[in-house]
């Protein structure tokens, strides 16, 4: 399968920022680990950030529109929240997303019990750090099958 991993505002700063919440790895040492098991898999895997609503829309859009991939992981970070124009964009497009978050966003601030994506993903993995998007790619991959 080709993965294509998204990553939203704030994330780039992963390994710097809240270090109790997102730990110390850097979004870079977090990708080069999904990457691995990605290639040990057999899998393909590209890996896009933006801080950008409207970079996130089009992303998803020309992965849907180009087939770049089979199967997308989403962590829109804040934008999970409320953000309605990346919502619409996953339920127009065919390929299937897949919510992730490394924080249990449940257990966290009230705002952030909500996400406006849940609905519309075919499914949602948080609380694992890494392992949020390691098991994300196994659902995903269980699911082609």
């Amino acid at each position: 399968m080709k993965f294509l991993v998204i990553n939203g505002v704030n994330l780039n700063l992963t390994g710097v920022r809240e270090k109790e919440i997102y730990g110390t790895k850097t979004l870079d040492e977090i990708n080069a680990e999904i990457a691995a098991v990605a290639y040990e898999n057999g899998d393909e895997i590209e890996f896009f950030q933006s801080n950008y609503e409207g970079a996130i829309v089009e992303k998803i859009h020309e992965a849907f529109l180009g087939k770049t991939c089979d199967a997308i992981l989403l962590n829109a970070g804040a934008y999970t929240h409320y953000s309605y124009a990346i919502r619409d964009a996953v339920a127009a497009v065919s390929v299937p997303v897949y919510e992730v978050h490394m924080s249990d966003i449940h257990a966290r601030e009230d705002f952030r019990k909500t996400s406006v994506l849940s609905e519309v993903c075919v499914g949602t993995v948080c609380g694992l750090g890494v392992g949020s998007y390691l098991t994300a790619m196994a659902n995903l991959k269980g699911m082609a099958r």
